[in-house]
């Protein structure tokens, strides 16, 4: 779909009216000048009296006219980043009253476009809204639904009851570590990702410079008398390397990280269920790790080869069945609503294995068109279902999850995601991830360790942002690890002073 948009001189403005157009097309092409194009929207802007008022007019080639306006109030004390805000703010919610008047397709997340809606609510709330207040802020300035407003308010409920001290461990942090390697790389994954087969050497140069960061991290933790909250190991997919491999690993965790005792959760991701074996899961009791992932995505057979998974559903059965023989207390799967070549018939027996299994917290994801996957470059080629099959999954997810004993704790959203739905993480009582709480609601920093591990620093007193990004490949990795780390430990020093 080609637009023009006229009355718009900042470029700063084009990205967040592209976010909504995508919304409602999925191919759309917006043009800031005159020429020929399907819709012409003509955007008004005036700041006076206090106020900014945005008016927009939709026409199309075949005489649809129609027009939708906005104002919002702002004080004289705003700074200039504030008012620019508030001009895209006005701008964005007239924009999208004008699609969806003209598709008839409502955005039940309005007009928020980025990947954290919980965050706001919680925000409003500390503030010293009441729910009801900040309910109707949410309807009123966002154009949410009542349906999400609710769901973002029970998984709000849930946390404080999981963290009741979420809001002041600003003092403490939480360690992510990457592990880059997978069996195989799934055609849906943009995460740092690499095929483990024929890598041995890449991954014993990584594992150094990984036991590297660990120990002076660690180092700098003990010297400031910092805490840790969480631990996670992600990737890829953690398992990929040797028992051997892992049992060094966790023991430089045990030996250099502060208090491991005292972190209150630890979790690997063993995603593909072909990297599990017993010698590894007595490496993870060995260490006292009893929360982990095994990830199904789909119970079907086909779905899984197209996906580039390649492991049978039988086989995560079968590891699901050997961790929970050995003790593994705290399993987590994922399922991915909206693969190629699933429908509702397809979900709902997905949901139905599910049940036979019974995982103590299930994550239900709805497939985004990442960029970088191999899925997007490939689009033709991976055939999914539309807008409302995909809401009528997501409707059965919540339906199944809620007769089933288990509550939403955390929910993140994507670009490029189907239905311009969500991702909800369920859990069973006393089940939830703390780690998955803490990277959603940013209220504390996430210190990013490995190969592609993003840290994101959160100043304690501030709440300033700062973020940073280890490199994505093993070589640039092992090239330069030294100076990531000291690069981690500067940007910590200048936070806890």
């Amino acid at each position: 779909m080609r637009f023009t948009i006229n009355g718009i001189n900042d470029e700063r403005f084009h990205r967040p009216l592209q976010l909504i157009s995508n919304l409602f097309y999925e191919e759309t092409k917006l043009m800031f000048e005159e020429t020929e194009a399907d819709i012409s929207i003509v955007f008004q802007i005036e700041e006076k009296n206090g106020s900014i008022s945005v008016r927009g007019t939709l026409s199309d080639q075949n005489g649809y006219e129609k027009s939708a306006a906005h104002e919002k109030g702002i004080s004289d004390d705003l700074s200039e980043k504030e008012v620019f805000k508030a001009v895209k703010h006005t701008l964005v919610y007239v924009h999208l009253n004008l699609l969806q008047d003209y598709t008839g397709m409502i955005q039940q997340w309005g007009i928020l476009t980025g990947i954290r809606p919980t965050k706001l609510l919680h925000k409003k709330l500390r503030e010293g809204m009441s729910k009801e207040e900040a309910h109707q802020m949410l309807k009123e300035e966002y154009l949410i639904s009542d349906e999400k407003i609710q769901l973002m308010q029970r998984i709000v409920d849930r946390q404080l009851s999981v963290v009741p001290d979420l809001y002041d461990l600003s003092k403490e942090v939480s360690i992510y570590i990457g592990i880059p390697f997978c069996p195989t790389k799934c055609a849906y994954c943009t995460f740092p990702a690499y095929a483990i087969g024929g890598r041995q050497g890449s991954v014993d140069s990584f594992l150094g410079g990984l036991h590297y960061e660990i120990r002076e991290m660690g180092k700098w933790l003990k010297e400031k008398n910092i805490k840790i909250t969480t631990v996670y190991y992600g990737g890829g997919t953690p398992t990929s390397i040797t028992a051997e491999e892992m049992d060094m690993l966790y023991e430089e965790m045990n030996a250099s990280f502060p208090g491991v005792d005292k972190i209150r959760e630890l979790t690997v991701e063993a995603g593909r269920p072909d990297t599990i074996t017993e010698d590894k899961l007595n490496v993870l009791k060995k260490w006292n790790i009893d929360r982990i992932s095994i990830n199904p995505q789909s119970y079907i057979d086909e779905t899984l080869k197209a996906i580039g998974r390649h492991h049978s559903v039988q086989e995560t059965i079968d590891k699901f069945h050997l961790a929970r023989s050995m003790g593994m207390n705290n399993i987590n799967m994922d399922l991915i609503i909206g693969l190629p070549g699933e429908g509702i018939k397809e979900f709902d027996y997905t949901l139905s294995e599910t049940e036979k299994l019974m995982p103590e917290s299930l994550t239900v994801h709805t497939l985004s068109f990442k960029r970088a996957s191999e899925m997007t470059r490939n689009k033709q080629k991976y055939k999914v279902a539309g807008r409302e099959e995909i809401e009528e999954m997501m409707d059965h997810a919540v339906k199944w999850t809620d007769e089933h004993g288990y509550t939403p704790y955390y929910l993140y959203r994507q670009k490029n995601i189907l239905g311009n739905l969500e991702n909800v993480g369920y859990a069973l009582e006393g089940q939830d991830s703390i780690y998955n709480i803490m990277i959603m609601e940013e209220q504390q920093s996430i210190i990013g360790i490995g190969c592609g591990a993003a840290s994101k620093f959160i100043h304690p007193e501030t709440g300033k942002i700062t973020q940073f990004a280890n490199p994505k490949d093993p070589k640039s990795y092992n090239d330069s690890f030294e100076h990531y780390t000291e690069a981690k430990i500067k940007i910590l020093e200048e936070m806890f002073v």
